[in-house]
């Protein structure tokens, strides 16, 4: 297959940078990610000349937008920015009216990733440990195993799939559900819904539900687990709170929410687009192929070039803050582009290529500060594991569709692909 390349940004390093209250020209952000190996040409544009911009929401009012990498880690570790959503001026990321916002906090316990210190840190204690390098090494014979089981099943089915339905999510899926104890064969009920929470088209109300229907499930497997625990996540965070005396139900349904949602997608969503990316790039794949011990590496390059989380390093300012020279006031939003950080030529040379071979770990795909993603460890085995096996299996992997037919998730807060039609 032919190299689909990148459009090119030409932003430069050193670029003038005007003040924050000039007008960039976007009439509602986030924009539409129509390129599968891009984000949105205006990023590069903000990152060189509008690095701390106030913008418009697509979901109403406005936020401020920060794109350089410095700045953006200086978002995410100021303990004067809060993650919590609740609270007014949080940036709003698809249309959603007052009432709706308010509703969907109604009997809600929030979960890790709203919460500010201390509340947060205490959280957090609770799972560091399951989540560790220690532990996520100790985890690595179940991925294998989950992984051969689904590349076993697609290669007895035919010589062609969709390889997003038949491996890349079902692999990330049943790993978070055997690592929590959440019974696999719901898979399909919290996959379809997942999907839907994160797209900004969806009607508020559909999102809502979605995610309700998430928690009423769990809430029931997490009821099981105070009757018949298990050798799993859930079974642990219960013991731990009856140890201490108290067993706080809702707490350990939000805890298993964030970590079966966050634990499948954005995984699933890495999978696929880099699997295309290495399609796109033969003989970078031959490359790996040869030298299988070089994939971790290349994992790193693989998560910052697509960074697919959008919405989740959105901040609220508790008090008037700073950055990059411009004044962001007290209660106003503020969204930490890891796109744009990302493809920050000021940090990462020739930012838009895949380049397997350089040191791309200064990477903000995971979030920083105190909300790095705590499941890092295990997304990053998760892709290793899955992209390594499946070249070595199906060495004659092909795309059988072209790169512009195929159909992005361009209106998700995730960013994926639909569908992978491939043969080998």
């Amino acid at each position: 297959m032919t190299g689909y390349q990148s459009p090119p940004t030409g932003d430069q390093p050193g670029a003038a940078v005007p003040s924050g209250s000039t007008d960039p020209g976007i009439d509602a952000f986030p924009l539409p990610r129509r390129c599968p190996f891009s984000p949105p040409a205006e990023y590069a544009r903000l990152r060189a000349e509008h690095p701390v911009v106030r913008l418009p929401m697509l979901g109403g009012d406005t936020a401020w937008v920060v794109s350089r990498h410095a700045d953006v880690r200086q978002v995410l570790s100021d303990p004067r920015m809060s993650a919590d959503r609740r609270r007014p001026g949080f940036p709003k990321f698809a249309p959603t009216t007052e009432s709706q916002r308010q509703a969907s906090f109604a009997n809600f316990r929030p979960p890790l990733n709203w919460l500010d210190p201390p509340e947060h840190a205490i959280v957090r204690r609770q799972i560091v440990d399951e989540f560790s390098v220690r532990r996520v090494r100790q985890l690595r014979a179940l991925v294998e195993r989950v992984v051969d089981t689904h590349l076993d099943a697609l290669v007895a089915a035919a010589p062609g799939a969709d390889l997003v339905s038949t491996f890349a999510y079902p692999v990330p899926s049943q790993v978070i559900c055997e690592v929590l104890g959440v019974p696999y064969g719901e898979h399909e009920f919290f996959e379809r819904r997942s999907t839907l929470m994160f797209r900004r088209s969806a009607p508020a109300d559909e999102r809502a539900r979605c995610a309700r229907e998430i928690r009423d499930f769990l809430d029931v497997v997490v009821s099981d687990k105070e009757r018949r625990p298990g050798d799993d996540v859930l079974s642990r965070l219960l013991q731990q709170q009856r140890s201490a005396g108290d067993v706080d139900h809702e707490a350990v349904v939000s805890m298993a929410f964030v970590l079966l949602v966050a634990g499948h997608v954005t995984t699933s969503n890495m999978i696929a687009l880099s699997v295309l990316a290495l399609l796109n790039h033969p003989a970078r794949l031959a490359r790996l192929r040869a030298e299988p011990e070089r994939f971790p590496a290349a994992v790193e390059e693989l998560l910052r070039y697509f960074t697919v989380v959008e919405a989740a390093t959105a901040r609220t300012a508790t008090t008037e803050v700073t950055i990059g020279g411009v004044t962001i006031g007290a209660g106003e939003g503020v969204v930490a582009l890891g796109q744009a950080a990302n493809r920050d030529p000021a940090v990462f040379e020739h930012p838009d290529e895949f380049d397997p071979d350089r040191d791309a770990r200064a990477h903000l795909a995971f979030g920083y500060g105190r909300h790095v993603c705590p499941g890092q460890h295990l997304a990053r085995l998760e892709l290793e594991v899955a992209l390594s096996r499946l070249f070595r299996r199906l060495p004659g992997l092909r795309l059988t569709t072209e790169v512009a037919d195929l159909p992005l998730k361009e209106d998700g807060n995730i960013f994926g692909l639909y569908a992978l039609p491939v043969a080998w």
